[in-house]
């Protein structure tokens, strides 16, 4: 008999492991079939290959090793590719492959390799070889648990990372730390897990043994400070302290007698703009979590930065989205580089976020020229000028192009679907609000708000609706800088660009309100009217961050804030300026046309469009089917269709990018092998219906009359909903929708080899 994996991992390797001490010795721990990642969401509720490390040896809160199992039959040495990268993936310093015979060793910091000689290191052996030289804090840091709500939430493996890099950092006395991941991927939770481990050991940086740390947490906006204070909410009551003007004033000083902080920088400012810190020492907390630190937390120029000046002696950890760019390198200036970075590109490759494709809705007037016939309602136009995007709602309205941009992204999307709509100005969004209002199909007057500076505590109640997953309305928000950032709504479907993005980094915040997971959410799309998508052409899109600059000379205590400069929040709209109003001549506007592409997610996470996705999915293609006869075997057998269409999920060819080839090629209503025939091997589709017919023509002569009536209910199916109804697992569908169960079924059709027999055959007629 053939031993299994699990038979050797029973039999061979747990006792090993277990001789060694792993699992025995206190403070040792082994993860088995740890899933690393839930594997690429691609469509209709399936998800690529998940990865999942047979066993993973931690110590004191750190992960230490990856162990990769086979079965004895195989080669010691055949999970050596795989060891390899879920060690570099969980950062663990050593990586082992077995066969429970051989055993193989690679350490991941130097790169020596090879069998192992000795005995399997025990837990102390190898803690001491990933961590030579000893740190009290770490250890300290080690000995206490994560805060998981009883076991409700454990962290994700770059979450455990970044908490554990930092807590590093800060174990080697680093004062400056930065941490970059991407937008959705739960920067505030591995906040809290540093500040939990902090609170638990008694860190501070008086060296007081006994006093628990004093740490702010810093936003630039209450709804962020707000959500922040609740995900805290493990803290004792007493050591958590949300600090506001109001309570401040109310109470006549500021709150001390807290451990954890949380306001945002506002309440630092005085109305002129002045700094003031109240009765706060400038050694009085011990660390400050700077929230989306790249929106002008270091800026020389920023407001935020007086304030990170006179608490110069804490220890200052910056979270942010966005990599190191021109825009954004003062902030990796006075951090430095990221103890820890996870991408957007690589949060969608393993299924923590919502994979996206984005419209590109090119028209007849995205500039604008002054022609006769046209009425000037207000301001003075130039009529020799061309008007382009950047103008259009910041110093040209033209009610009748925006009313028609709305009309065309409400044709398209689902109305039930929460949506983003990004504008240029306040007004635009109020305006744009209006328009989606007046075509909507729902008739609640909530159905479309919008959320800006200038709604206020209004803006934040209807944000607040829109982020509750239970509920539908509002289902629009129009907007214009405010939900840039910060804005955790999981379920959003679609966003709309309304106004020109001027920054990678902002561009990149935008793309993120829609990368959150939600069930059922299977991607999201970005409708964009201002040829946003040129982003993805740039160099800078989800790269590694450039290289550090000269560091700018570090800020002493003593030096005086520089006066600010950015309005609070990040503003919203510039000074206001005298707008000229069109009214275009009568029937101008039902002539605008719009011209819509879409592009695509490739494998190495780049935007590419149709035609390069159809060309990269003829080369795929290549690879897998020697020629059409093979094709047309494999999709008449419903098993070897199933597998090879979860080869194409796993390669990026999910059910809904295959429904957007069938339209590219004008056959909505053929079969996705009708889309693969074409690609590949230039066949003409042919429609559902057809390939039914020819089925019904060759294929039930040889039945009696109930089989023969039942293979036609299984071809109208087909005809109706497409290839998934020809599924083996749908057969106990058909039977009991049609017949009651199989028993009654057996009565009428005979035995059920007879049945699967006729529904396998009936398939190699459709696509014969």
């Amino acid at each position: 008999m053939i031993e299994t994996e699990a038979d050797t991992r029973a039999n061979q390797i747990d006792p090993v492991l277990r001789d060694a001490g792993w699992g025995v010795v206190d403070g040792s721990h082994i993860a088995r079939e740890l899933t690393i990642a839930p594997g690429r969401i691609m469509g209709a509720g399936q998800r690529g290959t998940s990865l999942s490390a047979d066993y993973v040896l931690s110590m004191r809160g750190r992960q230490l090793a990856v162990v990769e199992a086979k079965r004895a039959g195989l080669g010691h040495t055949d999970g050596v590719g795989q060891a390899k990268d879920y060690a570099r993936r969980l950062q663990a310093r050593m990586a082992y492959a077995t066969n429970g015979h051989g055993w193989y060793g690679i350490d991941m910091n130097t790169g020596a390799e090879g069998d192992l000689t000795a005995p399997f290191p025990a837990p102390q052996e190898l803690w001491d070889r990933c961590f030579p030289t000893g740190n009290d804090w770490r250890d300290r840091f080690g000995a206490v648990p994560f805060e998981t709500g009883g076991g409700k939430w454990q962290p994700r493996y770059y979450q455990h990372n970044a908490i554990t890099a930092t807590l590093e950092a800060i174990a080697r006395g680093d004062t400056r730390i930065l941490l970059t991941l991407a937008t959705g991927t739960g920067k505030t939770s591995i906040a809290f897990q540093i500040a939990w481990k902090l609170f638990q050991s008694s860190w501070n940086l008086t060296g007081d043994p006994i006093r628990r740390p004093r740490i702010l947490f810093l936003a630039d906006r209450n709804i962020l400070a707000d959500q922040a204070y609740n995900a805290f909410s493990a803290f004792p009551p007493d050591a958590l302290s949300r600090i506001s003007p109001d309570e401040i004033r109310k109470r006549g000083k500021v709150p001390k007698n807290a451990n954890i902080f949380f306001t945002i920088f506002q309440t630092f400012m005085t109305e002129d703009g002045q700094f003031r810190f109240q009765d706060y020492d400038p050694d009085f907390f011990d660390m400050i979590v700077i929230d989306e630190c790249h929106r002008g937390g270091a800026k020389d120029e920023s407001t935020w930065r007086g304030i990170l000046e006179y608490f110069a002696p804490a220890v200052q950890l910056g979270l942010t989205a966005t990599p190191k760019r021109k825009t954004n390198s003062d902030t990796y200036a006075y951090f430095g580089d990221p103890v820890y970075t996870y991408a957007l590109k690589e949060g969608i490759g393993d299924g923590f976020l919502t994979p996206f494709k984005v419209r590109q809705m090119a028209s007849t007037m995205d500039t604008y020229t002054f022609s006769d016939g046209d009425e000037v309602v207000s301001g003075e136009i130039d009529p020799d000028r061309e008007y382009t995007e950047a103008d259009f709602n910041t110093k040209l309205v033209i009610d009748e192009r925006e009313e028609s941009r709305v009309t065309e992204f409400m044709d398209q999307i689902d109305q039930r679907q929460k949506t983003l709509v990004f504008c240029a100005t306040q007004d635009h969004a109020a305006r744009v609000r209006n328009f989606i209002n007046q075509i909507k199909a729902d008739p609640d007057p909530h159905y479309c708000e919008r959320v800006t500076a200038d709604d206020g505590k209004l803006g934040e109640q209807h944000l607040r609706e829109f982020q509750d997953n239970e509920k539908s309305l509002p289902t629009i928000l129009t907007t214009s800088q405010k939900l840039s950032t910060g804005v955790d709504a999981r379920n959003i479907r679609n966003i709309v660009l309304l106004r020109p993005i001027k920054s990678m980094i902002e561009f990149k915040q935008i793309i993120g309100r829609g990368t959150r997971t939600f069930d059922g959410k299977d991607f999201f799309t970005v409708y964009d009217f201002v040829k946003a998508y040129e982003h993805f052409n740039d160099p800078e899109w989800d790269g590694e961050p450039l290289p550090p600059d000269d560091p700018k000379p570090k800020p002493t205590p003593g030096d005086p804030p520089l006066p600010p400069a950015d309005p609070p929040g990040g503003g919203e709209d510039p000074p206001p300026t005298e707008k000229i109003v069109i009214k275009l001549a009568d029937g101008k506007d039902r002539k605008i046309r719009y011209l819509a592409t879409t592009t695509y997610m490739s494998h190495d996470g780049r935007q590419i469009t149709a035609q390069e996705f159809m060309e990269q999915l003829f080369g795929d293609l290549g690879t897998m089917v020697a020629d059409e006869d093979e094709l047309r075997a494999i999709w008449s057998d419903p098993e070897r269709r199933e597998a090879f269409m979860q080869r194409l999920k796993e390669l990026g060819y999910g059910t809904e990018r295959l429904a957007d080839m069938q339209r590219l090629i004008d056959a909505p209503n053929s079969d996705i092998f009708d889309v693969l025939a074409y690609v590949r091997f230039t066949l003409a589709p042919l429609a559902r219906s057809e390939r039914a017919e020819v089925a019904r023509a060759n294929g039930l002569s040889g039945y009696e009359d109930e089989m023969r009536s039942f293979l036609d209910y299984v071809l109208h199916a087909y005809e109706t909903n497409g290839v998934e109804e020809l599924s083996p697992r749908k057969i106990s569908d058909f039977l009991r929708i049609r017949y009651g169960g199989t028993n009654d079924a057996k009565a009428k059709l005979g035995p059920v080899k007879d049945i699967r027999g006729a529904f396998v055959e009936i398939q190699r007629h459709l696509f014969r």
